[in-house]
C-alpha cells in the first residue's frame, strides 16, 4: 500500500520576500489566474536552486517537478547538499508550508521533527508539550497518558518534565521532541537531520526506535541526514535531491555511491584566515614515502600526513586527534599527539583496504574544551594493488586488513 504520493510538487520563492511583494507583481498575478483563467504567470519563470551561483531570476524554484512514492513501512533517506530542497520538501510533506504546483497523498497521521523545538511552546513545561502535540495529532487524552511514562523515560528528561522548555538545552529539547513523535504512533515519522544535535548514546537510541517503528510496527519513515553510515542502516531506498529536482531514486546503496560520486573532491586542506588566538589548523597534505604529494596509493604504500598548526600560545595538554573516514563517513580508526607546530601520521602499508578516505582533524583540550575542528577533508583513494583479496572485485571486504593465522 502506498502511504505517500508526490505528484508534480514545486515550490517557488522571490527571493528576499514572502509572496511577490509588489502591487504589480501581485495585481497581474489576480488578473491572470482569477479574471482570464489562466495559470501563475511567475510559475514559468525562475531559476534553479544553485546556491553557489549568481541567477539570472528574482525568483527560485526551491523544489521542481517531484515525483515519487513511499510504500508502507518503507524506510526512505532524502540525501542531497545543503540547499538541494531536503528541509522543504519534508515541509511541505508536514503541512509547514504549502507548494506552488502538484499534491500530496498521505495516508495516516504524520509525525514530524525538522528542528530542534519544532512543535513546542517555550513557556509551557514538558509534559504540557507532550501533551499538546499529542492533541495535535488527534490523541486523545488517555493515549497520550498511557503513552507518558515511556517517552519521558526515552527522552531521559524525567527530572526536568515540569520545567519550562524554554530552560531545556538543545539536547535535551531534540530528545523529547523525537520521544514524542516516534512514541505517539504515527502512521508517518519523518526526521530532519535533528538528531545530529544529541549524543552518540541518544543517537543509537534514536535510530534502533526507527527502525523499530518501520519494521517492527510497519509505518513509514522519512529520513533526512548526512550521516551516510546512518542512512544505509536505516533506510531501504533513497532519493538523490541536487538544485531541487530528483537526481536519483533507487536502492539506499546505488543513492549513496551517486551522492558520493557527484561531492568535490578537497584532496588539500589550507586555512587562509587565520583569525583564532587559539591553537588552530593551518594546513594539511598527503604524501607517500618520496616526499611526494598525492590522493591516491597503493594498498602497500606508506601514507604520510602533515599537518601545520599554528600555535599563538602554547596550551598544555592539548591534543591533535586524526579519524580516518570510510566513503560513509564512518570512523576507521583515531590517532592523537599533543600537539606541536608541525606534526606528521605516518599509516603503514598493508593496513587500509581499497576505497575512498578521508579526514577528521580535532584540536582539543580534554575534558576542557576544543579549539578547531574540520571534517571530512582531504579525500584520498586507496586502490588495491594485487593484495590477496584482489580477486574479489566487487566484494566489500572491509576497510583494514587483518593480522590473523588459521589453525587446523
Amino acid at each position: 500500500m502506498t502511504a505517500i504520493e508526490f505528484e508534480n510538487i514545486s515550490k517557488q520563492y522571490r527571493l528576499g520576500l514572502v509572496s511577490t511583494r509588489t502591487l504589480s507583481h501581485d495585481l497581474n498575478r489576480w488578473w491572470k489566474m482569477n479574471i482570464l483563467g489562466k495559470e501563475d504567470p511567475y510559475l514559468k519563470i525562475g531559476d534553479v536552486n544553485d546556491r553557489a551561483s549568481k541567477g539570472e531570476s528574482e525568483y527560485v524554484w526551491a523544489l521542481k517537478d517531484i515525483n515519487f512514492k513511499v510504500e508502507q513501512g518503507d524506510v526512505l533517506g532524502i540525501i542531497g547538499k545543503n540547499g538541494a530542497g531536503k528541509s522543504t520538501l519534508l515541509k511541505i510533506l508536514s503541512k509547514v508550508t504549502s507548494p506552488t504546483t502538484g499534491t500530496i497523498k498521505a495516508r495516516g497521521r504524520i509525525a514530524s521533527l525538522l528542528e530542534v523545538g519544532t512543535g513546542f511552546h517555550p513557556e509551557m513545561t514538558g509534559r504540557e508539550n507532550i501533551y499538546m502535540n499529542g492533541s495535535i495529532m488527534g490523541m486523545t487524552k488517555a493515549e497520550i497518558t498511557r503513552k507518558l511514562d515511556e517517552i519521558v523515560d526515552f527522552a531521559g528528561v524525567e527530572r526536568y518534565i515540569d520545567t519550562p522548555v524554554k530552560r531545556y538545552s538543545s539536547g535535551m529539547t531534540v530528545r523529547l521532541g523525537f520521544a514524542i513523535a516516534a512514541h505517539l504512533e504515527p502512521e508517518i515519522l519523518v526526521v530532519d537531520e535533528v538528531l545530529a544535535v544529541g549524543d552518540a548514546e541518544f543517537q543509537k537510541k534514536a535510530i534502533g526506535k526507527m527502525q523499530n517503528v518501520s519494521k517492527g510496527e510497519g509505518r513509514t519513515v522519512l529520513f533526512v541526514s548526512h550521516n551516510m553510515g546512518s542512512l544505509q542502516s536505516l533506510c531501504t531506498s533513497g532519493l538523490l535531491l541536487e538544485n531541487g529536482i530528483i537526481a536519483y531514486s533507487g536502492d539506499i546503496d546505488n543513492t549513496i555511491d551517486m551522492y558520493l560520486s557527484k561531492q568535490d573532491i578537497k584532496t588539500e586542506y589550507v586555512c587562509e584566515y587565520m583569525t583564532k588566538n587559539s591553537p588552530c589548523i593551518q594546513s594539511i597534505y598527503l604524501e607517500d614515502e618520496n616526499q611526494t604529494k598525492k590522493n591516491s596509493f597503493y594498498h602497500n604504500e606508506k601514507i604520510n600526513i602533515l599537518i601545520s598548526l599554528r600555535i599563538k600560545e602554547f596550551i598544555p595538554e592539548t591534543y591533535l586527534l586524526i579519524t580516518i573516514l570510510d566513503k560513509h563517513k564512518r570512523k576507521i580508526f583515531s590517532a592523537e599527539n599533543k600537539i606541536s607546530k608541525k606534526m606528521k601520521l605516518s599509516i603503514s602499508k598493508d593496513f587500509l583496504t581499497r576505497g575512498l578516505y578521508s579526514l577528521q582533524v580535532v584540536i582539543y583540550k580534554p575534558a576542557v574544551t576544543q579549539y578547531d575542528y574540520l571534517d571530512d577533508v582531504c579525500s584520498f583513494e586507496v586502490i588495491d594493488g594485487g593484495s590477496y583479496f584482489s580477486h574479489l572485485e566487487t566484494y566489500d571486504y572491509g576497510c583494514v586488513f587483518g593480522s590473523y593465522e588459521w589453525i587446523n
